[in-house]
């Protein structure tokens, strides 16, 4: 059968609910609204954003997770008609003068997690579904048949279509649905006022399908795709029957935000730009390599995750690092995913021929590979060839599968197959060795497929220890220790065992094992700057609330802190880059008008912060039981990782947990390094929820819901439920 046109497709779409708004300006920030999407009755409506929730939840994230509160009920399931996906952007999000202001947060119910979700990506879908008229979006119900909904910006209109046609996969689809509707009197101008929002085909079939988000690249003039991947986001786009959201915002100008004082973000921006014209080169590079800098320095310092983090270094890692890939990405400045963004780290691989799959042959663009799925699809599943990552890469994002979850749980399979856990036969034939990317390769067609043994590995590292225990009868312990999640999200690519504060910074996480809360190994592990509990307890309560502010705002972390003044490292408190918190300050103060210090900028993460925890706890989760890691996470599982590194656990039980090791077995000794480190890590759990204001079983206290001003009725019944 023919591939059908794009006027095919066009035609074949058939209009099943359409709504009309009055266009009206951004003012200091704010749509001052938001837009409600019922696919089961086709009901499209705007609602008002009121001062209380700019007060209490400011933007971006907080008002995804306002919404989700009001639209869901106890008890619900992720596939529940009644659970939405939202999308929300922030007051700062959509300034071309400052870099890094063009991210997405989308919160829903996780499939993977079964708790509440936030995930960030970039791309110019919220800027643009601000610009069109919203600070958020919130879709609920289901469609019965494939729909897309597109919201115009340019003429004020929401429509709902049934689309039959389009394919599925990402790299397609987004670049046919930005030829579909683009404004064809604007020419190429036109595609770079579209934005795509798409999962792909493995979303039918996964629990940890991810989100594209594109834009269009107007000097490779191509259309790319950036993630929003974590906890599920693009299974539920699916299980609603949207094949994809489309915005549509074609007159885009620095002053589209309307700020009430423009002269202070000029001054902001103008600051850190020179910056990264000075200074990029000298530091990490993000304008000619990004995040894969990070490879050689992981590896450097024993942090690289290699075979399913039991090692933190390999002798090929250089196969695979940033020196590999600044030879192979392939555009120069600018290159990044939102306009006007100079640190340009969206780097991606031109011409790339595909080895297997459905696009066999053909030359496609891959985006990134970014650090993790360097590090997850690389070196945690043996594999340094970096044409192997690419192709993975390729594949994870057009089928729509987060690439660290994908990671974790081939690594998880891997490890039980070397063990002989796991038979050739029980893995429906694939031959899952460490490095043979060929076999992993045949796993993520069939997710996309939704068929054999890749539908075991999608439901990600918890939904497999259940099911190896339960239908293969391999001992459960041993898969809790070795399997690399925390409240049912996988860790992201870092090893964690000698440092206590980045076990806190997973485990402790809202959602589970991510860095985006709390990036804390540098200071713990190798510069030795938060030795003591408290001190933990103190980055573990700032880095949180202070990263949560970029969601709430719509902002990409990596101008925080991956480009540096000079004079920086020399400040009492480098790691919080004072600079570019004064920065910030001026951008939230320029875009709104209200002035506003350092400790209030982490006021308003704290209200959102102990708000999503309530959320949790309302789900069933948000208590001490939940925020465990794996033992992997804290020291070593097997006599193999013990003898590893066996002269820095010897010396660690002898100075540190007052153990002679003289005399003992590797298992002995294991067993009593094990009981220093959990004990040590219950006492870094206290000390963090004293400094949060939580009691000690995780739960938020009166005095700190009072104190931020979220003791809602609604919130205080949910603590009270829970208290003992």
């Amino acid at each position: 059968m023919a591939t059908p046109t794009l006027e095919q497709m066009k035609q074949a779409h058939k209009m099943l609910s359409e709504y009309s708004y009055k266009k009206r300006p951004v003012q200091h920030g704010y749509a001052n609204r938001t837009l409600s999407i019922n696919l089961s009755t086709g009901k499209i409506a705007e609602k008002p954003v009121t001062q209380e929730m700019k007060e209490i939840f400011t933007g971006g994230r907080g008002f995804a997770l306002w919404l989700l509160w009001q639209a869901v009920a106890d008890g619900m399931t992720w596939d529940d008609p009644q659970n939405e996906l939202v999308f929300a952007n922030g007051p700062i999000n959509g300034s071309t003068v400052y870099p890094g202001l063009g991210k997405s947060t989308v919160v829903t119910l996780s499939p993977l997690t079964h708790q509440v979700i936030d995930s960030n990506g970039g791309g110019y879908f919220g800027p643009y579904l601000k610009f069109a008229g919203f600070d958020a979006l919130e879709v609920q119900g289901k469609a019965e048949k494939d729909v897309i909904i597109f919201i115009d910006g340019d003429t004020g209109k929401v429509s709902i279509e049934e689309a039959p046609l389009e394919v599925l996969d990402s790299h397609l689809l987004a670049s046919q649905l930005t030829d579909m509707y683009a404004d064809p009197a604007l020419g190429e101008r036109g595609k770079a006022g579209i934005s795509v929002v798409s999962a792909g085909a493995a979303a039918d079939h996964i629990l940890y399908s991810g989100l594209n988000l594109s834009w269009y690249d107007g000097r490779r003039q191509h259309v790319r795709i950036k993630q929003a991947a974590r906890g599920g986001s693009g299974s539920v786009l699916r299980d609603k029957k949207i094949k994809a959201i489309v915005v549509r915002y074609s007159r885009l100008k620095g002053s589209s935000n309307h700020p009430a004082k423009p002269e202070l973000i000029k001054k902001a921006g103008k600051r850190i730009n020179r910056e990264i014209a000075l200074y990029d080169d000298q530091q990490n590079q993000m304008r000619k390599v990004g995040t894969p800098h990070l490879v050689e320095i992981m590896d450097h310092f024993d942090l690289l995750p290699v075979h399913n983090y039991r090692f933190g270094r390999h002798p090929d890692s250089y196969k695979i690092d940033s020196t590999v890939w600044k030879q192979l990405f392939t555009q120069g400045l600018p290159d990044g995913c939102w306009a006007g963004c100079q640190l340009s780290c969206s780097h991606g691989v031109d011409h790339f021929h595909l080895q297997t799959g459905p696009y066999v042959g053909e030359a496609v663009l891959v985006d990134g590979p970014e650090y993790e799925t360097i590090a997850g699809l690389g070196s945690n599943i043996g594999v340094f060839d970096p044409a192997a990552v690419l192709e993975l890469n390729f594949y994870a994002d057009t089928y729509g599968i987060d690439s660290i979850t994908l990671a974790n749980s081939i690594a998880f399979v891997m490890e039980l197959v070397a063990a002989g856990h796991l038979s050739q036969e029980q893995t429906g034939g694939l031959d899952l060795r460490w490095g043979n990317w060929r076999a992993v390769a045949e796993l993520v067609h069939q997710m996309a497929r939704g068929e054999g043994f890749g539908m075991i590995v999608g439901k990600g590292v918890r939904g497999m220890k259940q099911y190896f225990a339960q239908e293969y009868g391999i001992d459960a312990h041993y898969l809790q220790d070795i399997g690399m999640e925390v409240k049912g999200l996988e860790f992201s690519e870092y090893v964690t065992k000698e440092s206590l504060a980045q076990q806190g910074g997973y485990a402790l996480a809202l959602k589970g094992g991510q860095h985006d809360e709390a990036w804390l190994i540098f200071m713990d592990q190798v510069n030795n700057q938060i030795p003591s509990f408290e001190d933990k307890a103190e980055a573990l309560h700032y880095f949180p609330m202070w990263r949560t502010w970029f969601s709430i705002h719509g902002l990409c972390k990596l101008p925080w802190n991956d480009i540096e003044p000079p004079e920086n490292k020399a400040l009492p408190d480098a790691a919080k880059v004072p600079e570019h918190v004064e920065n910030y300050a001026w951008l939230f103060e320029g875009t709104t008008g209200q002035a506003i210090t350092a400790d209030e900028l982490i006021l308003q993460s704290e209200r959102v912060y102990n708000f999503q925890r309530v959320f949790a706890l309302r789900l069933g989760f948000g208590t001490r039981a939940h925020d465990y890691p794996p033992y992997r996470a804290m020291g070593p599982v097997t006599v193999e990782e013990y003898e590893s590194r066996a002269e820095r656990y010897d010396k660690q039980l002898r100075h540190e947990a007052g153990v002679n090791p003289e005399g003992l077995s590797v298992p002995e000794k294991m067993a009593a390094l094990r009981r220093y480190r959990e004990d040590r890590y219950e006492q870094l759990v206290d000390a963090v929820y004293k400094r949060r204001g939580w009691d000690s079983n995780g739960i938020p206290t009166l005095a700190t819901l009072q104190r931020l001003g979220i003791d809602f009725p609604e919130v205080m019944a949910v603590v009270a439920a829970h208290r003992h």
